[in-house]
C-alpha cells in the first residue's frame, strides 16, 4: 500500500513520514506550496519510496489525479494549514469553489470535512494520523516533575469550561487564564499567537493596574466530537517557548487526544522554566 501524505507546514509531516516509513510503506507527498517546508524535497532525494508533488491550498481536483497517478488510496493529513490562508489566501479550483458554495458554514471542521467526503467518493480514504503517532499521545496526568498549584488548577478547571465551549463552536481550542479570569482566546492566530497575545495583554495592564495574578495559565482542549483525521491538538517546543515569553506558569492538555511533539526535550525545556504540564482526563 502507498500512503498518501498531505503535508502542512511543521515538523507534523516529518514524524508522519518518519513513522511510515518505519513500517515500510511508500510515502506520496501532497506538499502545500504554501506551508509545506521544502526539507521536504530534500528528504525524498535520499529515500527512493518517498514522492513529493506540490500544490497550492485551492488545487483539490490536481490532489486527487496526483493520489489517482500514484495509485494511492489511503492518505492523511499531516501539518498545520493556517486558518486565515483557508480563508483568504486560497483561489481554489472548480471543484474546490463548488464544495465552498454548498457549505452551511465555513469552519475548519465543515470545510474539511467536506474535503475528506469528496477524496473518499473518489476512492481516497483520509484516516487518522495518530494511527501512526499513537506513542506521541498526552498521557493522563502530570507530566513534569512540578504540578500545578491551588490557583493554577483552578486557572485550569475555569479554562477548561471556557475553552470546551469555544471548540464547541469551532472558533478554537485554546484560551489562556489568569486568575479564573479569561485573557485570550485562539482563533484563526493559532495557538501560540494566542499566548503571546495574552502574555502583551498582560503587559500592556502594568504590575499596579492590574487586580489579575501575573501567572498565565494555558488551557488547550480537543473538540467535543474531535475528528481525528484532522486538526488534531499538537503542542511542541515553540508552545513552550511562546509560554516563556509570555511569562505563563502553567499548560493543561487532554490526555489521549493531544500529541506531543519532542516529548522529552519539551518536558525538559518546561521544567527549566517551571512550567508544569498536565494532561486531563476527556471530559474531567
Amino acid at each position: 500500500m502507498k500512503l498518501g501524505l498531505i503535508a502542512g507546514n511543521g515538523r507534523f509531516p516529518f514524524l508522519l513520514l518518519d513513522a511510515a516509513r518505519a513500517q515500510g510503506l511508500p510515502v506520496v507527498v501532497a506538499a502545500i506550496r504554501e506551508e509545506t517546508d521544502p526539507e521536504i524535497d530534500r528528504r525524498a532525494a535520499i529515500d527512493p519510496l518517498i514522492a513529493v508533488h506540490w500544490l497550492s491550498l485551492g488545487e483539490l481536483s490536481r490532489l486527487i489525479e496526483t493520489f489517482h497517478k500514484e495509485g494511492v488510496s489511503k492518505a492523511v493529513m499531516a501539518g498545520q494549514v493556517k486558518h486565515k490562508q483557508i480563508f483568504s489566501s486560497i483561489r481554489p479550483d472548480w471543484r474546490l469553489a463548488k464544495l465552498l458554495l454548498n457549505l452551511r458554514t465555513r469552519n475548519t471542521d465543515m470545510l474539511l470535512g467536506a474535503v475528506a467526503k469528496v477524496l473518499a467518493d473518489e476512492g481516497i480514504e483520509l484516516i487518522g494520523s495518530t494511527s501512526f503517532l499513537e506513542p506521541m499521545l498526552a498521557q493522563e496526568g502530570v507530566l513534569t516533575a512540578r504540578g500545578p498549584d491551588d490557583g493554577e488548577r483552578k486557572n485550569i478547571e475555569y479554562g477548561l469550561g471556557v475553552a470546551r465551549a469555544l471548540a464547541g463552536f469551532d472558533i478554537g481550542q485554546t484560551v489562556v487564564v489568569a486568575a479564573q479570569a479569561c485573557v485570550a482566546v485562539e482563533a484563526m492566530e493559532g495557538t501560540d499567537a494566542a499566548i503571546e497575545r495574552a502574555g502583551r495583554l498582560m503587559e500592556s495592564m502594568g504590575g499596579d493596574a492590574s487586580t489579575l495574578e501575573r501567572r498565565l495559565t494555558v488551557v488547550k482542549v480537543a473538540k467535543p466530537n474531535q475528528d481525528m483525521r484532522f486538526d488534531v491538538p499538537v503542542i511542541g517546543a515553540a508552545t513552550v517557548e511562546a509560554m516563556i515569553r509570555a511569562g505563563a506558569s502553567c499548560l493543561s492538555v487532554e490526555a489521549g487526544r493531544t500529541l506531543l511533539f519532542d516529548r522529552d526535550a519539551l518536558l525538559e525545556r518546561a521544567g527549566g522554566a517551571g512550567i508544569a504540564i498536565v494532561a486531563t482526563p476527556r471530559g474531567g
